[in-house]
């Protein structure tokens, strides 16, 4: 099962697309920087996908939509 869930997420963030983008866009960041907004040792996942859901859910990702 996937940590932490899609739908708890999908409370901060209203549209699974925009959580698409986002996640995407940190995971790829955190492959080329290795810059993690948490110690190695606090993340549940491995990857940095799982990893970029976990930084969404205790608020380290902010999402700003422009008009």
């Amino acid at each position: 099962m996937l940590y932490p869930s899609i739908d708890k997420i999908l409370n901060i963030i209203d549209s699974k697309y925009s959580l698409v983008h986002v996640i995407a866009k940190r995971s790829k960041q955190m492959q080329e920087t290795q810059h993690y907004q948490l110690k190695e040792n606090e993340y549940v996942n491995k990857k940095e996908l799982g990893r970029a859901l976990e930084e969404v859910e205790k608020g380290l990702i902010k999402i700003v939509k422009n008009n």
